[in-house]
């Protein structure tokens, strides 16, 4: 395992927003040969399973930039299945939780602005403009952001409960295993369609050019799945149940929003019940507690992805 300081370069390629609230001057690479690389790397942070199981929920920024074909190929084919979910849940939790948190720093301005209305300033009315924009609410003026326009905003501007994100990951990317996810960083199974889209080997008849989306690191990945919850129209009984949550003065729990996304796949109530499932085996609901340090952002990186 070699261990470098971040370049300029690499650091904008992951980036996304993560910069405006969290500086990056302490981030570093890490380059892993093994699994095994990994493995130390967690248990130096003390992210592990005796740590867990201890109480702590402190999970490190650590960031996986490609979910390496060697996982799919040779890894997991020589690791106990406990190790390989233990591995997989590591590592992609906190991408999670980082989706949440850019989720919940827009949540949070977006309150604030609904608290101050409707005497916004120009740049705050743009920026509420693209935020409705962004999650598909009608809206093309500052005229039309009326109360109902901002309640829509807010139901869908929330967080995916990290235990729903694990299970649902699991089930479409065989975890991480599946070619797509080796191909793309596709953990989620979102359809894309057109030249870019990674195809199947059999395409069905009658829907077009489609294909898997791909994208460039495992956090895009991640934090477009959790776009699609919280936008198509297919999953609106979970935004109006995880809103329900909130006014009840709870927080939104993965294993009960589980029953509102039977329209997620053709299994439907057998998809919510195999999803209920991951999470009782893996005792997943306790990562809906966990959050993320900010002392040090890692970037982990496989040497045969360079």
């Amino acid at each position: 395992m070699k261990k470098c300081f971040a370049s300029l370069l690499f650091i904008l390629c992951f980036n996304l927003s993560y910069s405006l609230s969290h500086p990056l001057a302490d981030t570093t690479i890490y380059e892993i040969e093994s699994y095994q690389d990994g493995l130390d790397l967690m248990k130096e942070l003390n992210y592990t399973r005796e740590s867990w199981e201890a109480g702590i929920r402190e999970v490190p920024s650590l960031f996986i930039m490609q979910i390496s074909d060697k996982w799919r190929s040779k890894t997991t084919h020589e690791i106990s299945v406990k190790l390989k979910k233990q591995i997989f849940f590591r590592v992609l939790a906190p991408l999670a939780l980082y989706s949440n948190e850019i989720i919940m720093e827009e949540r949070t301005k977006l309150k604030a602005l609904i608290k101050k209305g409707p005497d916004w300033s120009k740049s705050d009315s743009n920026w509420l403009l693209a935020l409705a924009k962004d999650y598909k609410v009608s809206a093309n003026s500052k005229e039309d952001l009326t109360a109902y326009v901002l309640s829509e905003l807010l139901m869908r501007v929330d967080i995916i409960p990290v235990s729903l994100a694990l299970s649902q990951s699991v089930e479409e990317s065989g975890w991480g295993t599946s070619r797509f996810a080796a191909e793309g960083n596709a953990l989620f199974g979102q359809w894309a369609w057109g030249k870019d889209a990674m195809k199947p080997k059999e395409q069905r008849s009658g829907m077009g050019d489609y294909g898997l989306a791909k994208f460039d690191t495992p956090v895009e990945s991640m934090m477009a799945y959790m776009h699609n919850l919280n936008t198509h129209n297919a999953y609106k009984d979970l935004r109006s149940q995880r809103a329900e949550m909130r006014n009840n003065g709870g927080e939104p729990r993965g294993y009960e929003l589980t029953n509102s996304l039977i329209k997620y796949s053709e299994r439907g109530q057998a998809y919510v019940n195999t999803l209920q499932s991951i999470m009782r085996v893996n005792h997943l609901q306790q990562t809906d507690e966990a959050y993320l340090n900010h002392d040090q952002v890692i970037l982990m990186v496989s040497v045969d992805d360079n």
